[in-house]
């Protein structure tokens, strides 16, 4: 491996330079993070333990009322709301004079209520979004009468300047709506702040009644935004606290005074709104007309996140400084994890990592690229590997990340070159949101996605490089094998054969002396068995739980048993490994009281429904409850294709095979064909 970093010294890139007080202030002040690798900012950040004591202290020290009522606590509250509303929009350089500011739950309730109030518009609105969208901002499309998505950069540049037609109708009254992210969520490529000063100039019919929506919850969490040039600023930002601070869980509507119609014609009204509503002969209501936000704001706020936020701001402050710096440390530390990942190479050459980055975006500029790096790794014959295994094996070090399509259709439909007939094709084929259908059509579905912030070190950099270097880097080339049985095809060979006897655990390497069975449900043993949830009577799976790889099962033919071994920590009074018969003898399945056999209730494995044998044994409940702290046990699929269940379903394909292992080598080799 190349490029190694030394973990702790700070350096300088000649653009950003790292934060040499980052170590002290995770030592003090992130003890969760002490044994983490954490990498997915993106996601949430972690919030600081002065924080929490400042915003509990604050709380036990003052009693807060609802905002709607005239008492002593209710009017504390209500000037808090006003102190911090007013503090956020200096945190984004928005003057409160030209802004306004809407407290909502998130990011995506922000644009949803914009999207609500556009919806209600006489004839409804043309909507256009950009391909790097976040799925929250897709999703406002269903509102609008018309929409249209851009492909490219060029493509929005064309349309500001009128030379394409994606936009709306220039003779219709009908409004517009004008969509985008100030950061991909899924690489952190960052797109241009200009746009909505730019469609503010534009002198086109098209573009007047067209307003837009800046998505800038990503991009702020390590990047200041500034709102000052009331000209250049979108008339909707949308964003989310706790990616910025990790606490509390609240989200902001920032509102362009001069661009708020289009949301005053919102139907729905909730408490605290209105001035006086008619609900018995008469259906007659006023807004609240002294602040914007009033109108929008439904019911009682979430007063003590609201103030919570208060105390996010200073200790923020008070830790890393400003956003800038932030920033510049965050790009030194991106720029490492690039170049580290970029020189992985396994021995033949080939590169483990894809990395997905925009052509004319660069680590070394923040101005154009985030502190994301979005990747998918692939072996010494330049098969992708599964991103499910990543991270099981991540979660295993400590490491935290996040994989799969992450919420963005747009940038994994591009970059994974997927159109959307293989989009539905791999739906109907099983893929769902958080399963594990990673690989489908020989391409990836999702990719693994490294988010930094601003108390990531250069540790958390080099513990990840050296985890794909370990275990995904080929460092040797496999000799050819040496066997002198025949083989039906000179190219392919088994070299190893390893099983999964209980499904989501670890495997056992078959010895090279035996010869092994394969049944028309697939290999002899495999997925024989799988753990279940007492209570639900679902099937466990390492992505839930983790653990499980830890629990190594080994199949002891002589004895007949299945001896298994649990490696993690224990307390001194259980014990690390219990043997099961490997007979199909029902006893261990029968309840001692009604000898009756305990059947799971119908479940889904791998998407198919299946039905499986519990062991009723308390001890073998205890043992594997104790060692993975989930309530859980033993059950063993009945025989048959039907309810055996793995990735590879072999039934499906004609096959005749015969395998054997040469006594005299450590290959083996499969004899016969394979139809597909």
């Amino acid at each position: 491996m190349t490029g190694e970093i030394q973990a702790g010294h700070p350096e300088e890139d000649g653009k950003h330079c790292y934060n040499e007080h980052i170590d002290q202030i995770r030592y003090d002040e992130y003890p969760m993070l002490s044994d983490t690798v954490y990498l997915d900012h993106a996601g949430t950040t972690p919030y600081p333990k002065s924080l929490i004591e400042r915003s509990s202290s604050d709380l036990m020290q003052n009693l807060f009322g609802n905002p709607h009522s005239n008492s002593s606590s209710s009017q504390l509250s209500s000037r808090r709301i006003e102190d911090v509303r007013l503090r956020a929009l200096r945190f984004l350089g928005a003057n409160p004079d030209d802004f306004d500011l809407v407290f909502v739950a998130n990011a995506t309730a922000g644009m949803k209520l914009v999207a609500e109030c556009f919806g209600e518009q006489r004839g409804g609105f043309w909507y256009g979004y950009h391909r790097d969208a976040h799925t929250s901002l897709v999703g406002v499309r269903e509102y609008a009468a018309e929409h249209h998505c851009f492909m490219e950069d060029e493509e929005v540049k064309q349309w500001l300047q009128a030379q394409c037609c994606s936009g709306s109708d220039p003779h219709s009254p009908r409004l517009g709506l004008f969509a985008y992210p100030a950061q991909s969520n899924l690489n952190g490529r960052r797109l241009p702040l200009t746009w909505p000063g730019g469609l503010r100039r534009s002198c086109h019919l098209s573009h007047r009644r067209v307003y837009s929506l800046l998505d800038a919850a990503a991009f702020v969490s390590t990047s200041p935004l500034d709102l000052s040039d009331v000209s250049q600023a979108p008339d909707f930002t949308v964003l989310s606290f706790y990616k910025v601070f990790g606490f509390p869980d609240l989200g902001a509507l920032i509102i362009r005074k001069s661009s708020s119609p289009p949301l005053s014609r919102r139907r729905y009204f909730g408490g605290g709104t209105v001035e006086m509503v008619t609900c018995t002969t008469d259906s007659w209501h006023i807004k609240k007309q002294d602040g914007f936000h009033k109108q929008l704001e439904d019911g009682t706020l979430p007063i003590h996140s609201i103030i919570a936020l208060g105390s996010a701001f200073e200790v923020h402050e008070k830790l890393f400084g400003s956003l800038e710096r932030i920033s510049s440390h965050t790009s030194f530390l991106a720029n490492k994890l690039y170049k580290g990942l970029s020189s992985l190479r396994h021995t033949n050459g080939l590169p483990v990592c894809v990395l997905y980055k925009e052509p004319d975006s660069s680590y070394e500029d923040s101005r154009a690229q985030g502190p994301i790096v979005a990747l998918n790794l692939r072996n010494s014959r330049g098969d992708w590997i599964s991103n499910a295994e990543v991270e099981k094996l991540a979660t295993i070090r400590n490491i935290q990340l996040r994989i799969g399509g992450l919420c963005n259709p747009g940038g994994v439909a591009s970059f994974l070159d997927l159109a959307p007939w293989e989009m539905k094709r791999n739906f109907s084929a099983g893929q769902r949101c958080g399963n594990e259908d990673d690989i489908l059509g020989g391409k990836p579905t999702g990719v693994i996605r490294l988010s930094l912030g601003a108390m990531s070190n250069i540790r958390d950099v080099t513990a990840f490089i050296r985890f794909v270097h370990e275990f995904f880097v080929k460092h040797r080339h496999s000799p050819e094998p040496t066997s002198g049985i025949p083989r039906s095809h000179p190219d392919f060979y088994i070299e190893t054969l390893t099983i999964f006897p209980i499904k989501s655990c670890g495997g056992w390497q078959v010895p090279s002396s035996l010869a092994w069975e394969i049944k028309p449900e697939g290999l002899a043993w495999d997925r024989e068995w799988c753990l279940v949830h007492q209570g639900t009577r679902t099937a466990l799976s390492q992505k839930r739980v983790p653990r499980m790889a830890l629990i190594h099962p080994t199949l002891d033919l002589e004895s007949g048993l299945l001896r298994i071994r649990y490696d993690g920590p224990l307390l001194r009074s259980a014990s690390n490994e219990i043997s099961i018969p490997l007979s199909a003898d029902p006893s261990p399945f029968q309840d001692p009281s009604t000898q009756t056999i305990k059947q799971c209730s119908p479940s889904h494995v791998c998407g198919d429904s299946i039905s499986a044998s519990t062991y009723a044994s308390p001890r073998i409940a205890a043992f594997f409850t104790t060692a993975l702290s989930t309530p859980c046990t033993l059950a063993r699929f009945p025989p048959g294709p039907s309810t055996r269940h793995s990735k590879f379903h072999t039934q499906h394909l004609n096959r005749q095979l015969t395998s054997s292992f040469s006594s005299s080598s450590s290959k083996a080799t499969v004899l016969g064909t394979v139809k597909a």
